[in-house]
C-alpha cells in the first residue's frame, strides 16, 4: 500500500521505512531535517532509504499547513504513520514553543490531511511520558493521565485527545502507541545510551541522574517497528463494550485505540549501564546527580492490550540490544 511516514530521517522513522519497503509498500517520507541534533546523522539515515525505487522524500515541516495540504493532495496516501515530533523531555523545559509548533500544530495538520484526503488509518507515536506523575506500575492504558510533568508529555497527551476528537467527529480510525524508552542502532544522540557510549569512549564521566535510582522499560527499536507496522495494518474500530457512563481511556465508541509498547522487563538504570560497560569492555566513571525536572523515577509497560490486539509482545533483552547498539556505534564512528 502507499504510506505517508513522517519523521522518515529520524531514528524510528528510518527503521520503520526500511521494514515497509522490504515488504513491498510504497513509502512517501517526510522530514524537516532540523538541527535539534546532528543533521549529518539524519542525512546518513536518509541515504539508506533514497536508493529504494518505492521511496520518495519530501523535505517539509509538519507545521507547514499549506505544504502539508499540498502533499496530501498530491500523494493521496492510503495510511499514515506519524512519527515526526519535537522529542526530548529536558529540551522542553527551555524550548516549549518548539513542542507546540511541531507536536500540536503539526499533528493538527496531519489530522486535517487524513480527514480531507480519504486516509483509511492514522497510526501515530505517543509516549510513556503521558503517564506523568502516576506511580502505579506497570502503567496500563486504563489509568488516568491528567497529571503530565513536562511540556513534551502534555503535547503527547494532547495528541491522543485530538485524535479521539477526529475519530469521533469524522470516523477517522486512529491508533496511538505509547513508546517506552526506545534504543538501538542509529539512535538519537540526546538519548542516554548514546551519551553514555560517547562519554565512556572519550574517557569522560557519565551523568547518572537520581543517583542511579532509576528504572526504565527500555525497548529495542526493532520491537517498536514491529508494533508500529502491526498496528498500522489493523485499522482501529469502535469498542463494542465501551460504556460512556464509565469511559475507558484506552478505547471508545469511535474508531480510536491507544496502546503501550514496551519491553515488559523494567530494568534498573545501573543494570543498563552495566550492559553497556560489558559491551564496551570499559568501566564507566559515574557522576551521580539529583533527579532532573520533568523526569520520573520509574516506568514499566503493561502490553497485554497490544498483545490481544495484534498478537505481539516486545521481548529483546537489554543485554542483546545494547550490544547491537555498540556494534553499530563503533562501526559508524570508527571507535
Amino acid at each position: 500500500m502507499k504510506i505517508l511516514l513522517t519523521g522518515a530521517a529520524g531514528f524510528i522513522g528510518m527503521h520503520t521505512t526500511e521494514r515497509l519497503l522490504a515488504r513491498g509498500d510504497t513509502v512517501v517520507g517526510l522530514d524537516n531535517l532540523n538541527d535539534y541534533y546532528d543533521v549529518r546523522l539524519k542525512e546518513a539515515r536518509l541515504a539508506r532509504l533514497i536508493p529504494h525505487a518505492n521511496f520518495s522524500f519530501h523535505k517539509l515541516d509538519v507545521a507547514d499547513r499549506d505544504g502539508m495540504n499540498a502533499l496530501f493532495a498530491a500523494e493521496r496516501p492510503e495510511r499514515v504513520i506519524h512519527l515526526a515530533a519535537q522529542a526530548g523531555v529536558r529540551y522542553s523545559l527551555t524550548n516549549p514553543h518548539a513542542y507546540v509548533e511541531s507536536n500540536i500544530v503539526g499533528f493538527m495538520n496531519i489530522l486535517e490531511g487524513c480527514r480531507h484526503h480519504g486516509v483509511a488509518h492514522l497510526a501515530y507515536a505517543s509516549s510513556s511520558s503521558v503517564y506523568g506523575g502516576n506511580t502505579a506500575l506497570p502503567f496500563d492504558e486504563h489509568q488516568n493521565l491528567d497529571h503530565p510533568i513536562s511540556m513534551y508529555a502534555a503535547t503527547k497527551k494532547a495528541n491522543e485527545l485530538m485524535a479521539h476528537t477526529y475519530s469521533h467527529l469524522f470516523a477517522l480510525p486512529t491508533t496511538g502507541l505509547r513508546f517506552f524508552t526506545v534504543y538501538g542502532p542509529w539512535g538519537r544522540p540526546d538519548m542516554a545510551l548514546f551519551l553514555f557510549t560517547r562519554a565512556i569512549l572519550a574517557g569522560e564521566p557519565i551523568d547518572v541522574f537520581n543517583n542511579g535510582e532509576m528504572v526504565r522499560d527500555f525497548t529495542y527499536v526493532d520491537d517498536i517497528v514491529e508494533g508500529v507496522i502491526r498496528v498500522t495494518d489493523r485499522i482501529a474500530t469502535p469498542d463494542p463494550g465501551f460504556d460512556p457512563a464509565r469511559p475507558d481511556p484506552a478505547t471508545s465508541n469511535a474508531p480510536y485505540r491507544v496502546f503501550n509498547i514496551g519491553n515488559n522487563r523494567p530494568t534498573p538504570l545501573m543494570d543498563y549501564i552495566g550492559a553497556l560497560e560489558a559491551a564496551l569492555g570499559v568501566t564507566a566513571r559515574k557522576n551521580f546527580l539529583p533527579m532532573q525536572l520533568g523526569d520520573v523515577p520509574a516506568t514499566a509497560a503493561n502490553t497485554d492490550a497490544l498483545d490481544a490486539w495484534v498478537g505481539f509482545k516486545p521481548g529483546t533483552r537489554v543485554v542483546d540490544g545494547v550490544a547491537r547498539f555498540v556494534d553499530w556505534y563503533r562501526g559508524y564512528y570508527g571507535k
